[in-house]
């Protein structure tokens, strides 16, 4: 089966707008989003206390910029997103939330550049709608080079297993929270979606490209079924080795 195309994907979002903007519920689809979102959140803090500036790539409605508010009032925060609707959504809930001021980028993470580099980057839920191993090294080294020295890149997505037995397992697993959630449609509504959007690839091998693009420290925080959330530290300048 072929992948939807970009426009496609946009077009899906944009008229979800709802079920993702709830804070209290994060993304239900996703295994243990709640956790993630408070894990990344406080380790992003603790590992660039420092921070001003937030990079939120495929933002959605804003609940993660939204939670780094909570811990850290006044952050200059970038929302980046296909979706028009998602981004208007985002841009005023984090106003909202005590926001110093909020940029719009409308575009793909692949394309976006920009004239100032940040403290922090946030990616939940959109790395995995990357194609071939050359975009993935592409955004990584993206990633690093926007960040500013002893800032920090954080990944919430779902991901892929080297082995197929363990994948098997993973995506079982996966089943039985949609199940819980919404019932067998729920479950083969997403698995759907999956299908024909999404090209994920193993926590391993984000690990490994994640070095080569220049992070000489990386840690993973969690991982449940087919979903991890994970880090890595742009190393300050002048650091010897």
């Amino acid at each position: 089966m072929s992948k939807m195309t970009v426009e496609q994907i946009r077009n899906r979002f944009d008229n979800d707008v709802e079920r993702f903007s709830d804070l209290a519920k994060g993304h239900e689809a996703a295994v243990d989003s709640l956790v993630a979102l408070n894990l990344i959140t406080s380790a992003a803090l603790a590992v660039t206390p420092h921070a001003v500036t937030l990079l939120d790539v495929g933002c959605g409605a804003g609940n993660w910029s939204v939670k780094f508010l909570s811990r850290k009032p006044g952050l200059d925060v970038t929302l980046l997103d296909l979706a028009p609707a998602m981004l208007e959504r985002a841009g005023e809930r984090v106003l909202q939330a005590g926001a110093s001021r909020v940029t719009l980028v409308e575009s793909d993470i692949r394309e976006a550049r920009f004239e100032d580099g940040f403290d922090i980057i946030v990616a939940s839920a959109v790395l995995h709608h990357l194609r071939d191993e050359y975009e993935w090294m592409g955004v990584f080294r993206h990633f690093h080079e926007l960040l500013h020295p002893g800032g920090s890149l954080w990944i919430y997505d779902l991901v892929d297993h080297e082995l197929p037995e363990v994948a098997h397992l993973m995506t079982e697993r996966h089943g039985r929270h949609l199940e819980s959630i919404g019932g067998r449609p729920f479950r083969d509504e997403i698995f759907a979606n999956i299908e024909r959007e999404d090209t994920p690839r193993p926590l391993s091998f984000q690990i490994d490209l994640l070095r080569e693009a220049g992070f000489e420290r990386v840690d993973i925080l969690h991982k449940n079924s087919r979903f991890a959330a994970f880090g890595a530290l742009k190393e300050p300048t002048g650091r010897v080795s």
